[in-house]
């Protein structure tokens, strides 16, 4: 009797650490290997007759772009959910719709607010699920920039990334990479707005360190990183956040101060004139298109890992 391809060990990836780094290294080269198919219009299509179900209770252009196209162009079908659609965890325990949606399809993608509805979720789901955003964690952003950054300049182990501003879910995770990967992190955040290492959960502390000043942060990078001041979901503290933010704006000056061929990153939508320069954002060092494009092709890396295993 043939076994069920669900048999197989089942994998969620609901923050970095989900995977190894040897993982992380075979999923970076067949993003790479899938981004080439697409580029020279190769059909490449590993998960035909695969559904997605996409879950959203935060919206999302990003990221219902990049893994609806994605599921699309390697083969399977997708099926949207909002929070009005699916009023996850209201009409129903979230334990029950978990056990519903995933007995229908091959693998569910989740954006939501805390971290705990998408653990639960994982908890009583027949497939995998990925995390597509929540207020702790951000792996598919962090996925697509290490891969953004090796197609540029090669491996990111013993390199450093200047993280300036909110200690938010991209921060927490860029600190669990750096762990897993071999990287160092110089993260500067305004007093009050820190990332909180027992949410981060960082087993070595060499891989971070702490500037008040965001200009010392920058000081040396490799890459240097930001995101909007106020996440989704704090827009009550807008005002407040603004003011506490001021000298956290990555401009031209800090760039300087990184090294002469520093890339800067941010995972969009951005706001110029606060969190970065226009003069950065649109700069010769900025890469976040080739960012924002790459979301896709890490993902389909990472769906069909999940699904498939190692190919």
């Amino acid at each position: 009797m043939s076994t069920h391809p669900l048999a197989k060990q089942l994998r969620h990836y609901l923050q970095f650490t989900d995977l190894t780094a040897e993982e992380y290294a075979h999923v970076f080269k067949r993003a790479a290997f899938i981004k080439a198919k697409f580029k020279n219009y190769e059909k490449f299509q590993p998960l035909t007759d695969r559904t997605l179900a996409m879950i959203f209770e935060k919206a999302s252009t990003r990221t219902r772009v990049s893994f609806e196209a994605g599921m699309y162009q390697l083969g399977g079908s997708v099926v949207h959910l909002t929070t009005g659609d699916s009023q996850l965890g209201r009409a129903e325990p979230i334990e029950d719709s978990a056990r519903v949606i995933s007995r229908m399809v091959d693998l569910v993608m989740i954006r939501t607010y805390g971290q705990d509805k998408i653990e639960k979720f994982a908890a009583h789901s027949r497939v995998p699920v990925i995390n597509g955003l929540t207020n702790e964690f951000h792996p598919c952003q962090i996925l697509a920039d290490i891969f953004t950054f090796i197609e540029h300049r090669g491996s990111i182990q013993g390199k450093t990334v200047a993280w300036v501003g909110d200690g938010n879910n991209m921060a927490n995770t860029w600190l669990q990479a750096a762990d897993l990967l071999g990287f160092k992190v110089n993260l500067s955040t305004p007093s009050g707005y820190e990332v909180d290492p027992a949410v981060v959960g960082v087993r070595t502390p060499a891989s971070t360190q702490f500037f008040n000043d965001p200009m010392q942060a920058c000081e040396g990078a490799d890459l240097v990183t930001t995101d909007v001041w106020t996440s989704m979901g704090y827009e009550a503290e807008n005002d407040e956040r603004k003011k506490a933010f001021a000298d956290w704006c990555v401009d031209e000056d800090m760039m300087k101060v990184a090294k002469p061929d520093a890339l800067f990153m941010h995972c969009l939508p951005a706001h110029r004139g606060e969190e970065v320069s226009a003069e950065v954002i649109d700069g010769p060092q900025s890469v976040v298109w080739d960012e924002a494009e790459n979301r896709m092709h890490a993902q389909k890396a990472l769906m069909e890992f999940l699904l498939l295993g190692k190919v």
